[in-house]
């Protein structure tokens, strides 16, 4: 077990919940960083170099510091497109309008780092929507559940009536996948909770 100190490089409502979730103790250091894609950057190497750049970021703030940062990116990819947090209304429904009726992948990706040391993970999940009217996405953009989600949804809230199935990580469709990250954690010497061995399922 490491005497550092976890600093979260994000100050995601969703993130936080979910580092809570699995007992970990973090203090928040948010990041501010050039989220445009590249010229012929796959969403792969996009949202790798997002969480890359926001703990590389987290670190100079934080230099001299015994700390270990933890950063995070999510995207989702509907097709070709790469579909980031929505400008403004208009930005958002036609996100919903491209999302409608079809099956999209959702990229979360968690990059660990310390001033010697930097690991990374990404989860892969397919969600498939059904079919979202015109009048819905209205009604939906009015919650205030759009701003500031990648994809213009929060699986978590009011948009969870959207989705069909999903297939892979619920949590890395919030934000973090929780599996690929307490594994990386541990590899830093942050312990998560754990369940005691040997006790039988009721």
């Amino acid at each position: 077990m490491t005497s550092a100190s976890l600093i979260l490089a994000s100050d995601s409502p969703r993130r936080h919940q979910l580092l809570k979730q699995i007992g970990v103790n973090f203090t928040v250091s948010r990041q501010d960083i050039d989220e445009q894609i590249l010229d012929q950057e796959s969403p792969e190497e996009f949202v790798s170099r997002m969480a890359d750049e926001k703990a590389k970021a987290a670190l100079q703030s934080n230099m001299g510091k015994n700390v270990i940062i933890i950063a995070a990116d999510t995207i989702v990819v509907c097709g070709d497109l790469v579909l980031g947090k929505p400008k403004d209304k208009s930005d958002a429904l036609r996100m919903l309008r491209q999302l409608s009726n079809r099956t999209h992948r959702v990229l979360s990706a968690v990059t660990v780092a310390t001033t010697i040391n930097q690991e990374s993970v990404m989860s892969d999940t397919l969600v498939h929507f059904r079919e979202i009217s015109d009048i819905e996405a209205e009604e939906y953009w009015e919650t205030g559940e759009p701003e500031g989600k990648a994809g213009a949804y929060g699986i978590q809230g009011f948009g969870a009536v959207f989705v069909r199935l999903i297939n892979g990580s619920y949590s890395g469709v919030m934000g973090l996948p929780l599996y690929e990250t307490a594994k990386l954690l541990s590899e830093f010497g942050i312990l998560t909770w754990r369940p005691v061995k040997g006790l039988p399922c009721e």
